[in-house]
């Protein structure tokens, strides 16, 4: 699909603050509100705009540490890759999941309630499994995201 340089506005928007109504939107792009709403349902029909979330404090849910987890795989089969991957997106307590180049397979972004279940995760769903070589676990003291995506061919317009 080819984003013309509304659409991207139209994104930026919508990355910092999904929940926007329709009405301002339309008001902060000077668009009419029906034309406004017919691009964001393009934009979701054609896979653009994936979907929409809500930032919860970690702490909030007794969440108290975060881990980055590099894991070296044994096997580089497709199979082997694949069923470790797999197996990351099944567990409650990995936030992200990064398939790498270099000395580790994957980093893993991990959240738990605290180094005990962080040991636990490791050795129970890591260390168990017949393709993991090797694991280093970091903790991560500090952790901020840029909910927006980098725009380089709109920068370009």
């Amino acid at each position: 699909m080819e984003l013309d340089r509304i659409d991207r506005h139209i994104l930026r928007i919508l990355q910092n603050n999904g929940r926007i109504p329709n009405r301002e939107l339309a008001d902060e792009i000077g668009l009419a509100a029906s034309t406004c709403s017919q691009r964001v349902h393009r934009l979701r029909d054609e896979g653009v705009l994936l979907d929409t979330h809500a930032t919860v404090d970690p702490e909030a849910l007794g969440i108290d540490l975060q881990a980055l987890i590099s894991v070296r795989l044994a096997r580089h089969s497709r199979k082997d890759v694949e069923a470790f991957h797999l197996h990351c997106l099944s567990l409650d307590e990995v936030r992200a999941v990064f398939h790498v180049t270099g000395r580790q397979d994957f980093v893993l972004h991990v959240a738990v309630r605290d180094t005990e279940h962080l040991r636990d995760l490791a050795m129970d769903a890591f260390t168990t499994r017949p393709e993991v070589a090797h694991i280093e676990t970091s903790l991560v003291y500090e952790h901020d995201h840029k909910p927006v995506l980098p725009d380089f061919l709109g920068s370009q317009q």
